[in-house]
Protein backbone atom coordinates (compact mmCIF):
# COMPACT_ATOMS: atom_id res chain seq x y z
CA UNK A 1 0.00 0.00 0.00
CA UNK A 2 1.10 3.55 -0.73
CA UNK A 3 0.83 6.27 1.90
CA UNK A 4 -1.92 8.88 1.90
CA UNK A 5 0.61 11.49 0.77
CA UNK A 6 1.62 9.30 -2.14
CA UNK A 7 -1.99 8.84 -3.21
CA UNK A 8 -2.48 12.59 -2.88
CA UNK A 9 0.52 13.11 -5.11
CA UNK A 10 -1.04 10.91 -7.79
CA UNK A 11 -4.28 12.88 -7.60
CA UNK A 12 -2.59 16.28 -7.73
CA UNK A 13 -0.50 15.21 -10.72
CA UNK A 14 -3.64 14.09 -12.55
CA UNK A 15 -5.35 17.40 -11.75
CA UNK A 16 -2.38 19.29 -13.20
CA UNK A 17 -2.61 17.16 -16.34
CA UNK A 18 -6.20 18.23 -17.00
CA UNK A 19 -6.41 20.39 -20.10
CA UNK A 20 -9.19 22.90 -20.64
CA UNK A 21 -10.23 24.55 -23.91
CA UNK A 22 -8.80 28.04 -24.35
CA UNK A 23 -12.27 29.52 -24.54
CA UNK A 24 -14.68 30.46 -23.24
CA UNK A 25 -12.53 31.40 -20.25
CA UNK A 26 -15.61 32.33 -18.26
CA UNK A 27 -16.63 28.66 -18.24
CA UNK A 28 -13.31 26.95 -17.59
CA UNK A 29 -11.42 29.35 -15.30
CA UNK A 30 -13.84 28.78 -12.39
CA UNK A 31 -13.40 25.02 -12.79
CA UNK A 32 -9.62 25.28 -12.62
CA UNK A 33 -9.96 27.73 -9.71
CA UNK A 34 -12.11 25.23 -7.85
CA UNK A 35 -9.84 22.23 -8.38
CA UNK A 36 -6.73 24.26 -7.59
CA UNK A 37 -8.30 25.20 -4.26
CA UNK A 38 -7.17 21.96 -2.69
CA UNK A 39 -9.29 20.14 -0.16
CA UNK A 40 -8.82 16.83 1.59
CA UNK A 41 -9.10 14.81 -1.66
CA UNK A 42 -10.47 12.02 0.52
CA UNK A 43 -12.68 10.53 -2.19
CA UNK A 44 -10.02 10.00 -4.86
CA UNK A 45 -7.59 8.73 -2.21
CA UNK A 46 -10.17 6.13 -1.20
CA UNK A 47 -10.65 5.05 -4.82
CA UNK A 48 -6.93 4.58 -5.39
CA UNK A 49 -6.31 2.91 -2.03
CA UNK A 50 -9.19 0.43 -2.41
CA UNK A 51 -8.02 -0.46 -5.91
CA UNK A 52 -4.53 -1.19 -4.60
CA UNK A 53 -5.93 -3.09 -1.61
CA UNK A 54 -7.52 -5.47 -4.14
CA UNK A 55 -4.05 -6.23 -5.46
CA UNK A 56 -4.22 -3.98 -8.55
CA UNK A 57 -2.21 -0.99 -9.69
CA UNK A 58 -3.92 2.14 -8.26
CA UNK A 59 -3.26 3.89 -11.58
CA UNK A 60 -5.96 1.61 -13.01
CA UNK A 61 -8.53 3.66 -11.09
CA UNK A 62 -7.04 7.13 -11.53
CA UNK A 63 -9.66 8.37 -14.02
CA UNK A 64 -12.48 7.08 -11.85
CA UNK A 65 -10.90 8.75 -8.83
CA UNK A 66 -10.75 12.03 -10.74
CA UNK A 67 -14.35 11.63 -11.87
CA UNK A 68 -15.53 11.25 -8.29
CA UNK A 69 -13.47 14.27 -7.20
CA UNK A 70 -14.79 16.36 -10.10
CA UNK A 71 -18.35 15.41 -9.19
CA UNK A 72 -17.75 16.29 -5.54
CA UNK A 73 -16.48 19.73 -6.50
CA UNK A 74 -19.42 20.26 -8.85
CA UNK A 75 -21.75 19.73 -5.89
CA UNK A 76 -19.78 22.26 -3.84
CA UNK A 77 -20.18 24.97 -6.48
CA UNK A 78 -23.95 24.54 -6.48
CA UNK A 79 -24.17 24.07 -2.69
CA UNK A 80 -22.33 27.35 -2.13
CA UNK A 81 -24.85 29.16 -4.33
CA UNK A 82 -27.81 27.58 -2.51
CA UNK A 83 -26.28 28.23 0.92
CA UNK A 84 -25.11 31.78 0.05
CA UNK A 85 -21.64 30.80 1.28
CA UNK A 86 -18.88 33.38 0.93
CA UNK A 87 -15.79 31.25 1.62
CA UNK A 88 -14.63 27.80 0.63
CA UNK A 89 -11.20 26.39 1.56
CA UNK A 90 -10.05 29.80 2.72
CA UNK A 91 -10.90 31.54 -0.57
CA UNK A 92 -13.96 33.31 -2.01
CA UNK A 93 -16.50 30.89 -3.42
CA UNK A 94 -16.96 30.86 -7.19
CA UNK A 95 -20.25 32.73 -7.07
CA UNK A 96 -18.58 35.48 -5.00
CA UNK A 97 -15.45 35.74 -7.14
CA UNK A 98 -17.50 35.64 -10.35
CA UNK A 99 -21.30 35.45 -10.01
CA UNK A 100 -24.10 32.97 -9.45
CA UNK A 101 -24.74 32.32 -13.13
CA UNK A 102 -21.08 31.45 -13.63
CA UNK A 103 -21.06 29.09 -10.65
CA UNK A 104 -24.14 27.27 -11.92
CA UNK A 105 -22.89 26.93 -15.50
CA UNK A 106 -19.33 25.93 -14.55
CA UNK A 107 -20.81 23.43 -12.12
CA UNK A 108 -22.90 21.97 -14.93
CA UNK A 109 -19.74 21.60 -17.02
CA UNK A 110 -17.98 19.87 -14.13
CA UNK A 111 -20.80 17.34 -13.89
CA UNK A 112 -20.37 16.44 -17.56
CA UNK A 113 -16.59 16.29 -17.20
CA UNK A 114 -17.01 13.98 -14.18
CA UNK A 115 -19.20 11.63 -16.22
CA UNK A 116 -16.60 11.52 -18.99
CA UNK A 117 -13.72 10.87 -16.59
CA UNK A 118 -15.52 8.02 -14.83
CA UNK A 119 -15.80 6.12 -18.09
CA UNK A 120 -12.49 7.18 -19.66
CA UNK A 121 -10.25 4.23 -20.57
CA UNK A 122 -12.47 1.97 -18.48
CA UNK A 123 -12.24 -1.67 -19.60
CA UNK A 124 -15.38 -2.93 -21.30
CA UNK A 125 -16.07 -5.55 -18.63
CA UNK A 126 -16.13 -2.87 -15.91
CA UNK A 127 -17.76 0.02 -17.78
CA UNK A 128 -21.36 -0.88 -17.02
CA UNK A 129 -20.78 -1.41 -13.29
CA UNK A 130 -18.83 1.84 -13.00
CA UNK A 131 -21.51 3.88 -14.75
CA UNK A 132 -24.37 2.26 -12.86
CA UNK A 133 -22.68 3.04 -9.56
CA UNK A 134 -21.92 6.62 -10.60
CA UNK A 135 -25.46 7.26 -11.87
CA UNK A 136 -27.12 5.78 -8.80
CA UNK A 137 -24.86 7.75 -6.49
CA UNK A 138 -25.49 10.99 -8.36
CA UNK A 139 -29.25 10.65 -7.97
CA UNK A 140 -28.89 9.82 -4.28
CA UNK A 141 -26.77 12.93 -3.74
CA UNK A 142 -29.46 15.06 -5.40
CA UNK A 143 -32.11 13.43 -3.22
CA UNK A 144 -30.07 14.23 -0.14
CA UNK A 145 -29.73 17.85 -1.21
CA UNK A 146 -33.50 18.10 -1.70
CA UNK A 147 -34.13 16.71 1.78
CA UNK A 148 -31.65 19.24 3.14
CA UNK A 149 -33.60 22.02 1.43
CA UNK A 150 -36.93 20.62 2.65
CA UNK A 151 -35.63 20.62 6.21
CA UNK A 152 -35.15 24.39 6.05
CA UNK A 153 -38.92 24.79 6.20
CA UNK A 154 -39.51 22.28 8.99
CA UNK A 155 -39.11 22.55 12.75
CA UNK A 156 -39.89 18.88 13.39
CA UNK A 157 -36.95 17.17 11.66
CA UNK A 158 -35.86 14.11 13.59
CA UNK A 159 -32.33 12.86 14.13
CA UNK A 160 -33.23 9.75 12.12
CA UNK A 161 -34.34 11.88 9.16
CA UNK A 162 -31.19 13.94 9.41
CA UNK A 163 -28.92 10.90 9.42
CA UNK A 164 -30.65 9.56 6.30
CA UNK A 165 -30.26 12.95 4.63
CA UNK A 166 -26.51 13.10 5.24
CA UNK A 167 -26.17 9.47 4.20
CA UNK A 168 -27.59 10.45 0.82
CA UNK A 169 -26.03 13.88 0.46
CA UNK A 170 -22.53 13.01 1.71
CA UNK A 171 -21.90 9.40 2.65
CA UNK A 172 -22.93 7.61 -0.53
CA UNK A 173 -20.26 9.49 -2.48
CA UNK A 174 -17.57 8.12 -0.17
CA UNK A 175 -19.15 4.71 -0.62
CA UNK A 176 -19.06 5.28 -4.38
CA UNK A 177 -15.37 6.23 -4.21
CA UNK A 178 -14.60 2.95 -2.45
CA UNK A 179 -16.88 1.03 -4.80
CA UNK A 180 -15.12 2.47 -7.84
CA UNK A 181 -11.79 1.32 -6.50
CA UNK A 182 -13.17 -2.14 -5.79
CA UNK A 183 -14.58 -2.49 -9.32
CA UNK A 184 -11.36 -1.30 -10.95
CA UNK A 185 -9.38 -3.65 -8.70
CA UNK A 186 -11.47 -6.70 -9.69
CA UNK A 187 -12.88 -7.26 -6.20
CA UNK A 188 -15.46 -9.95 -5.65
CA UNK A 189 -18.98 -8.85 -4.74
CA UNK A 190 -18.66 -9.50 -0.99
CA UNK A 191 -15.49 -7.43 -0.78
CA UNK A 192 -16.90 -4.65 -2.96
CA UNK A 193 -20.03 -4.35 -0.82
CA UNK A 194 -17.97 -4.30 2.37
CA UNK A 195 -15.72 -1.52 1.10
CA UNK A 196 -18.74 0.47 -0.09
CA UNK A 197 -20.24 0.13 3.40
CA UNK A 198 -16.92 1.19 4.94
CA UNK A 199 -16.98 4.39 2.87
CA UNK A 200 -20.63 5.05 3.72
CA UNK A 201 -20.06 4.72 7.49
CA UNK A 202 -16.90 6.81 7.23
CA UNK A 203 -18.95 9.47 5.43
CA UNK A 204 -21.42 9.67 8.32
CA UNK A 205 -18.55 10.21 10.76
CA UNK A 206 -17.02 12.86 8.51
CA UNK A 207 -20.26 14.81 8.11
CA UNK A 208 -20.92 14.82 11.84
CA UNK A 209 -17.38 16.09 12.38
CA UNK A 210 -18.04 18.81 9.79
CA UNK A 211 -21.16 19.82 11.73
CA UNK A 212 -19.07 20.01 14.89
CA UNK A 213 -16.27 21.99 13.24
CA UNK A 214 -18.69 24.50 11.72
CA UNK A 215 -19.61 25.47 15.28
CA UNK A 216 -16.46 24.74 17.26
CA UNK A 217 -13.60 24.72 14.74
CA UNK A 218 -10.81 27.19 14.07
CA UNK A 219 -11.84 29.26 11.01
CA UNK A 220 -8.24 29.53 9.77
CA UNK A 221 -7.72 25.76 9.88
CA UNK A 222 -11.29 24.85 8.85
CA UNK A 223 -11.09 27.12 5.81
CA UNK A 224 -14.37 28.98 6.21
CA UNK A 225 -16.22 31.13 8.70
CA UNK A 226 -17.36 29.43 11.88
CA UNK A 227 -21.01 29.56 12.88
CA UNK A 228 -22.56 29.59 9.42
CA UNK A 229 -24.86 26.70 10.27
CA UNK A 230 -26.08 28.54 13.36
CA UNK A 231 -26.69 31.81 11.51
CA UNK A 232 -28.63 29.99 8.78
CA UNK A 233 -30.60 27.83 11.27
CA UNK A 234 -29.29 24.86 9.30
CA UNK A 235 -30.64 21.55 10.51
CA UNK A 236 -27.62 19.70 11.84
CA UNK A 237 -27.40 16.96 14.45
CA UNK A 238 -26.49 19.65 16.98
CA UNK A 239 -29.48 21.89 16.24
CA UNK A 240 -32.02 19.08 15.87
CA UNK A 241 -30.96 17.49 19.15
CA UNK A 242 -30.95 20.85 20.93
CA UNK A 243 -34.42 21.73 19.64
CA UNK A 244 -35.80 18.56 21.20
CA UNK A 245 -34.09 19.08 24.55
CA UNK A 246 -33.68 22.82 25.22
CA UNK A 247 -36.14 24.03 27.85
CA UNK A 248 -34.65 27.50 28.28
CA UNK A 249 -36.35 29.01 25.24
CA UNK A 250 -33.06 30.52 24.09
CA UNK A 251 -32.83 28.42 20.97
CA UNK A 252 -36.31 29.18 19.65
CA UNK A 253 -35.88 32.85 20.48
CA UNK A 254 -32.70 33.04 18.46
CA UNK A 255 -34.44 31.34 15.53
CA UNK A 256 -37.52 33.55 15.59
CA UNK A 257 -35.89 36.88 16.55
CA UNK A 258 -32.15 36.44 16.09
CA UNK A 259 -29.58 38.57 17.85
CA UNK A 260 -26.62 40.13 16.07
CA UNK A 261 -24.60 37.39 14.33
CA UNK A 262 -21.81 37.04 16.88
CA UNK A 263 -24.27 37.17 19.77
CA UNK A 264 -26.49 34.54 18.16
CA UNK A 265 -23.54 32.20 17.65
CA UNK A 266 -22.51 32.62 21.29
CA UNK A 267 -26.06 32.10 22.56
CA UNK A 268 -26.73 28.96 20.51
CA UNK A 269 -23.32 27.55 21.28
CA UNK A 270 -24.08 28.14 24.96
CA UNK A 271 -27.20 25.98 24.64
CA UNK A 272 -25.18 23.24 22.95
CA UNK A 273 -22.60 23.39 25.74
CA UNK A 274 -25.23 23.15 28.49
CA UNK A 275 -26.68 20.06 26.84
CA UNK A 276 -23.18 18.53 26.52
CA UNK A 277 -23.71 18.19 22.77
CA UNK A 278 -20.04 18.44 21.71
CA UNK A 279 -19.15 15.31 23.71
CA UNK A 280 -22.32 13.52 22.65
CA UNK A 281 -21.65 14.34 18.98
CA UNK A 282 -18.20 12.80 19.27
CA UNK A 283 -19.69 9.69 20.87
CA UNK A 284 -21.82 9.30 17.74
CA UNK A 285 -18.80 9.91 15.52
CA UNK A 286 -16.93 7.20 17.43
CA UNK A 287 -19.84 4.82 16.82
CA UNK A 288 -19.72 5.27 13.05
CA UNK A 289 -15.94 4.95 13.03
CA UNK A 290 -16.29 1.61 14.83
CA UNK A 291 -18.95 0.49 12.36
CA UNK A 292 -16.74 1.47 9.43
CA UNK A 293 -13.84 -0.53 10.82
CA UNK A 294 -16.13 -3.51 11.41
CA UNK A 295 -16.98 -3.57 7.69
CA UNK A 296 -13.31 -4.15 6.90
CA UNK A 297 -13.49 -7.58 8.52
CA UNK A 298 -15.89 -8.68 5.76
CA UNK A 299 -13.49 -7.60 3.02
CA UNK A 300 -10.68 -10.05 3.87
CA UNK A 301 -8.01 -7.42 3.25
CA UNK A 302 -4.26 -7.96 3.51
CA UNK A 303 -2.95 -6.73 6.89
CA UNK A 304 -1.27 -3.63 5.43
CA UNK A 305 -4.46 -2.61 3.64
CA UNK A 306 -6.60 -3.15 6.72
CA UNK A 307 -4.19 -1.08 8.82
CA UNK A 308 -4.38 1.72 6.24
CA UNK A 309 -8.16 1.93 6.31
CA UNK A 310 -8.35 1.56 10.09
CA UNK A 311 -5.92 4.47 10.52
CA UNK A 312 -7.89 6.57 8.05
CA UNK A 313 -11.10 5.96 10.00
CA UNK A 314 -9.45 6.61 13.35
CA UNK A 315 -8.01 9.90 12.12
CA UNK A 316 -11.51 11.14 11.28
CA UNK A 317 -12.23 11.38 15.01
CA UNK A 318 -9.76 14.21 15.60
CA UNK A 319 -9.43 16.00 12.27
CA UNK A 320 -9.61 19.81 12.40
CA UNK A 321 -10.46 20.61 8.77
Amino acid sequence: MHTIDEYLGMVECRIKELRYPASPKGLYEPIKYTLDGGGKRLRPVLTLAVCEAMGADPANALNQAMGVEMFHNFTLLHDDVMDHADMRRGRPTVHRRWDERTAILSGDAMLTMASVLVGENCPTDKYRKVNELFSRTSMEVYEGQQYDMDFEERADVTVEEYMEMIRLKTSVLLGCACGMGAIMGDADETCALAMYAYGEKLGLAFQLQDDYLDTYGDPIIFGKEIGGDILNDKKTWLLITALSEDESGVLMREIKTPSEPSDKIDAVRGVYDRLNLPARCHELIDRYVREAIAELEKASLPPAARDFFVALAENSRTRTH
